[in-house]
């Protein structure tokens, strides 16, 4: 594969991811985080094999720059959907003492 070749498929990649991500609404965005954090992990996985098989400087340079995307868009997920699981857990109940000569 030529090294534009490559670039085309990188380029069309962010204006591609970029279009779907935008696109999905509020109410969907947390339940499709968790799920989409596996996809980014098979991301990460083919940018390493990238990586590995990269002959040219450019070619590398781009898989290098996949690699450290990939992992930043996938920590970035865990850590974005853990806060958001936070904000569904009621807060602790405290008990309430009851004074003595309050009630009457």
């Amino acid at each position: 594969m030529t090294s534009m070749a490559i670039l085309t498929i990188f380029a069309l990649s962010i204006f591609v991811g970029f279009e779907v991500v935008s696109k999905v609404s509020t109410t969907l965005h947390t339940p499709l985080m968790s799920g989409a954090n596996a996809i980014h992990g098979i991301i990460l996985v083919g940018a390493i094999t990238v990586a590995d098989s990269a002959t040219s400087t450019l070619e590398t340079t781009l898989a290098i720059l996949a690699v450290v995307l990939a992992t930043i868009n996938m920590v970035g997920g865990f850590v974005v959907t853990d806060r958001m699981l936070e904000m569904f857990k009621g807060k602790p109940k405290t008990k309430k003492v009851a004074t003595e000569g309050a009630e009457k």
